[in-house]
């Protein structure tokens, strides 16, 4: 967007902040770049620059504003929803993997040279791998800075900064400001230590409008204990990471999402928050997503109804994709049951000062390990586990957040087992897909038979690319508890 001027200039004299995360706004006057919501005056037209990503803007010598703080957005719902090489490079980077395998490693999983994939992102977002990295461990160390009571030398290496000096020079550069100024405007500073997780508790931004229903709902009513939980009016639950692993707690909030998170090793925050908001999909644009939905008449009463639908997803594609063959043909009751009875087998303990969390969500190898008794299912539902389990610990199946969607969904049909509704499941909770619609399953077409809508898939494509969303708002009109969230106001008539 932010090479269309005329609709750039429109949203900041708006201060629209729907456009938050989508393009940044850099003044030649101030030598400032802010997101598109900042409530300063608006500058005059002659006096700015648009540039895609907070890196560009830094590359092109602007600071960050100290009043809007544009590096605190929610991301662009551009790179989520594409799925070309651009999109997932920057997917990649937004779960850290330069930070941890370099650029030759991003550009290894993209299946690209260096030089490729460096040209790819500068054309594409206006800054290369490396920038866009040293933007991402800016902002991290920035809310380091406000949340918690760190040291600068412990935040400067959970950031992923090589030295202090390399540490106080980008804060300087990014907000012209030194690391101690950064931290005296703050007053919500805490960090406590538990079960030996450091803590931190942040308020994650969320496009409005969000039902945050369905999202959370789903979580909750499809939980697995020793993984997940729910209790205290959040849902809790444990993530394996690169390094080490991590506890989260989540409650719906006004305006965003609370999240205390609970870390082994604090330089993996900002993949914990990456993570995060995949989970709840946090990122979408649910102006634009329900605004197309409601262009149809079969559609239009419950995007009314309820707004901002987002895609329950998972922190992790093979997760997700074992969990959706557990819960093949049997009631959610069941599905947990093999799910807890699986992670109690071979899924690796935890210390959790979080009640209920005990264990993470086993690996594919670990899955290859588990017994005949681990699975009360039927012989050919145990074979298609593990069948899956060993084309991803092979390598032969990728479900990571970089994976080419088309190519993921070939590899998924190609195995035994794996039928079409399992295919778009997948896609749509693990691989984030937007426009997945399984069409054979028996809650759309029963929606769709009580709205009068024959021949659903051929109806289906005038919601292309939203089917997912689509999806989420037919669920919603079968009462079940995926629906609510327990005493959250608001929730009582979801699936009235």
């Amino acid at each position: 967007m932010y090479t269309d001027t005329a609709a750039c200039l429109r949203a900041i004299q708006a201060k629209d902040a729907r456009f938050d995360g989508r393009f940044f706004t850099a003044v030649l006057s101030t030598g400032i770049y802010c997101r598109p919501s900042c409530p300063a005056r608006t500058p005059q037209a002659r006096n700015v620059r648009f540039y895609p990503t907070a890196a560009a803007a830094q590359l092109a010598g602007f600071r960050a504003c100290k009043r809007c703080v544009p590096g605190a957005t929610s991301g662009s719902p551009e790179w989520d929803v594409r799925s070309d090489v651009l999109a997932r490079a920057v997917r990649l980077i937004d779960d850290g993997v330069v930070d941890r395998e370099g650029v030759a490693g991003l550009a290894s999983r993209l299946g690209y040279s260096t030089r490729q994939v460096q040209r790819l992102l500068t054309d594409g977002t206006g800054a290369g791998p490396l920038a866009l990295a040293r933007a991402r461990r800016a902002q991290t160390a920035r809310t380091l800075l406000e949340a918690t009571e760190l040291s600068h030398a412990e935040i400067a290496f959970a950031a992923g900064f090589s030295s202090v000096r390399s540490f106080n020079a980008t804060m300087q550069e990014v907000y012209a400001t030194t690391p101690r100024e950064l931290r005296n405007r703050s007053t919500r500073r805490r960090t406590a230590a538990d079960g030996g997780l450091t803590f931190i508790d942040l308020e994650l931004p969320v496009r409005q409008p969000f039902c945050p229903c369905n999202v959370f709902g789903h979580l909750i009513a499809t939980s697995i204990d020793g993984v997940e939980s729910f209790h205290d009016g959040a849902y809790h639950r444990t993530l394996r990471l690169p390094v080490g692993h991590a506890v989260v707690s989540l409650r719906p909030g006004h305006g965003g999402v609370s999240a205390r998170i609970g870390l082994s090793d604090l330089g993996q925050l900002p993949t914990v928050v990456s993570r995060v908001r995949r989970l709840l999909d946090l990122d979408a644009d649910p102006v634009a997503i329900d605004g197309f939905l409601a262009e149809d008449p079969v559609f239009a009463p419950l995007v009314a109804a309820h707004p901002g639908r987002r895609i329950p997803r998972g922190v992790d594609g093979d997760e997700m994709a074992f969990r959706i063959l557990l819960g093949q043909q049997v009631s959610t009751a069941a599905a947990r049951t093999h799910g807890a009875r699986l992670v109690s087998a071979v899924g690796d303990q935890v210390d959790s000062p979080v009640a209920g969390l005990t264990h993470l969500f086993p690996t594919a190898e670990q899955i290859l390990t588990a017994g005949d008794e681990t699975f009360a299912l039927p012989q050919s539902r145990r074979d298609t586990i593990r069948r899956t389990a060993l084309a991803l610990a092979e390598g032969d199946l990728d479900l990571g957040v970089g994976v080419d969607r088309d190519e993921a969904r070939a590899k998924l049909g190609a195995l035994k087992g794996i039928g079409p509704w399992t295919v778009e499941m997948i896609a749509m909770r693990g691989l984030g897909d937007p426009d997945a619609f399984p069409a054979t399953d028996l809650g759309l077409i029963r929606a769709a038979a009580e709205l009068g809508v024959d021949k659903l898939e051929a109806h289906s494509q005038a919601w292309r690319p939203w089917r997912s969303y689509a999806t989420q708002h037919l669920w919603a009109m079968t009462p079940h508890a995926v629906n609510t969230i327990p005493g959250h106001p608001g929730c009582s008539e979801e699936a009235a």
